[in-house]
Parts: structure tokens; C-alpha cells; sequence
């Protein structure tokens, strides 16, 4: 996928200021520390309504995962359902991910990012949906509503903060495009800097 090869080079040249490296870093601690055990990778990136930053980490992170070849489960959630915003669905796509659409209600996407991987399936849905593994994993928290809504996330053994600004802020502005490509490339890049420092024991 020539275009989304494009996309990854240009989120992985992206600088990421030392504040948020900061921030990702107990997000790298606990990812090394599950592929040094051995143990299941399971991350769970969760937001209020699921629909538009939690959906772009989920993306992001199981890609960035792939790529560097790093077994990952990675999910994503919320605390009310609403549905994959169709903002971050077409951003999504012009950042060169192949998408698939079933349903009208709350639909589900099927989000490829190569020919021969399974599909990322994206829809809005609670952090404990069935679909999502509900025990001995991540709660990577990407919004602060949800952050500082849920002090308790049943089944997480552990949760990490990695807050994004939302870009609903700019629905129906002149700027929407450029403003959601802006923060799908930020969490792009920080993903792929998180599981480019993971070192796998052969």
C-alpha cells in the first residue's frame, strides 16, 4: 500500500518533544516487559465515546506493532457508544489504510494496512465489549474525560495516560481535514516510536 508506506515515513520523521517521549515511556516499559516475559500482549486504547482518538491509537499501534513484528493485541473502547466517527474514517483513509464498511447503525470498519494481514475490525463499543480481551491488559487511556472519569477499569492490570487533544473541536471548520490527518499523524508517530524501542529476545 503505496500511500500508507508514504504516511508511516513521514509519522516516523515526525520529532516527538521530550514531554511526550516522557509520557510514552511507561507505555514502552510495559510493552518490553510482557514481550520479555513472554506473556500476551494485550493493549486496550480507551476513550469516552470510542469514535475518534481511542480508534486512531487502536489503528496505529496494532500497525506499528506488525510492522516492527511484535506479537500485539490491540484494541480499543469506550464508556457510551456512539459509532466511528466518519471524520476519523476518511482520514483514515487518506492516510492509505484500505477500508471496508458493514452496517449503518454505529458500522463496522474493517481497516487493512497490508494484503496479507487480517483486518483491523473498528466500530464504537464499550471497553468490555466481547470483542475486546477483558483481563490482564493495558488500559491506555487517550482522552481526559475518560482519564479522569473512570478511576477503575475492571480487568486492567495496568493503566497509562497517553492524552491526545480531540479534534472534534474543528467539525465543520475549514481546517476539519487538515486537523484530523494532524493529530491521526501525531498518534502515528508515537506509536511507531513506542514499539520501535521494544528489543525482541530471539
Amino acid at each position: 500500500m503505496p500511500k500508507l508506506n508514504l504516511t508511516v515515513e513521514k509519522a516516523k520523521a515526525l520529532s516527538i518533544p521530550d514531554v511526550r517521549k516522557e509520557v510514552l515511556q511507561v507505555l514502552i516499559d510495559y510493552v518490553q516487559s510482557k514481550v520479555n516475559s513472554g506473556e500476551e500482549l494485550v493493549l486496550n486504547f480507551i476513550c469516552t465515546h470510542n469514535s475518534r482518538r481511542s480508534q486512531f491509537s487502536q489503528i496505529w499501534a496494532q500497525t506499528a506493532a506488525d510492522y516492527f513484528g511484535i506479537p500485539a493485541a490491540c484494541y480499543s473502547g469506550g464508556v457510551e457508544v456512539t459509532a466511528f466517527n466518519e471524520r476519523a474514517v476518511e482520514s483514515i483513509r487518506r492516510s492509505g489504510f484500505r477500508v471496508t464498511k458493514k452496517g449503518d447503525d454505529n458500522p463496522k470498519y474493517f481497516v487493512f494496512h497490508s494484503d496479507d494481514a487480517e483486518p483491523i475490525v473498528a466500530f464504537s463499543k464499550l471497553f468490555d465489549d466481547p470483542i475486546n480481551q477483558t483481563n490482564r491488559f493495558a488500559a491506555v487511556m487517550t482522552c481526559a474525560h475518560a482519564d479522569e472519569n473512570c478511576p477503575f477499569i475492571p480487568g486492567a492490570e495496568n493503566r497509562i495516560p497517553v492524552r491526545y487533544e480531540d479534534p472534534k473541536a474543528f467539525d465543520d471548520t475549514a481546517e476539519e481535514a487538515s486537523k484530523y490527518d494532524e493529530r491521526s499523524l501525531q498518534i502515528a508517530s508515537e506509536m511507531f516510536y513506542v514499539f520501535s524501542k521494544i528489543s525482541i529476545n530471539n
